[in-house]
């Protein structure tokens, strides 16, 4: 598996109704405790590819174990393929201590010259991404470029901006 992945499980047996497709997983300590079946997929290898697979039922039997029933392989033909394999996990992605992203900048206060307001939101876009700044009389949209931010302060929560003159008039 890729480097992105952690190894989490090991399917043992199938377990549960003759026709359900239930199977028995061992837990191992990587498990995560807050794990949520219904929004959260485990990952198994099927030929050499991280394929995706979602719980329709998840109980967990003691500290290492659960049952689960997964929601393509609900036959027990198609969960005897899961026997022996391991299940994975993405990892979170870690970010260095210097390293942000821009919609960590909301609430932070902005000057703009002689204009005071406060981002309110952030608008993702791959082609503009745009800052929402409201200075009192409602949201202006200022792109999130590095070109108009002359300093952050993360200290402090403070950003000042060096506008073009008529952004705010569009």
């Amino acid at each position: 598996m890729k480097d992105n992945f952690t190894t989490v499980a090991r399917v043992g047996k199938l377990f549960g109704q003759a026709d359900s497709g239930g199977v028995s997983i061992t837990l191992y300590t990587t498990f995560p405790e807050d794990f949520n079946p219904k929004q959260d997929p485990l990952f198994v290898e099927i030929g050499s590819l991280a394929v995706p697979i979602y719980c329709d039922k998840f109980e967990r039997r003691g500290a290492s174990g659960a049952n689960v029933e997964f929601a393509d392989f609900d036959t027990p033909h198609r969960a005897e393929e899961l026997i022996g394999k391991e299940l994975y996990m993405e990892l979170e992605e870690e970010r260095d201590d210097d390293e942000f992203y821009m919609e960590d900048l909301i609430g932070f206060k902005v000057q703009a010259g002689k204009l005071r307001g406060e981002i309110v939101d952030y608008y993702d876009s791959e082609l503009n991404p745009l800052f929402g700044v409201d200075f009192g009389e409602g949201e202006h949209l200022i792109p999130a470029a590095e070109e108009f931010i002359a300093h952050i302060d993360f200290e402090k929560q403070k950003i000042k901006m060096i506008l073009p003159d008529g952004l705010l008039e569009l």
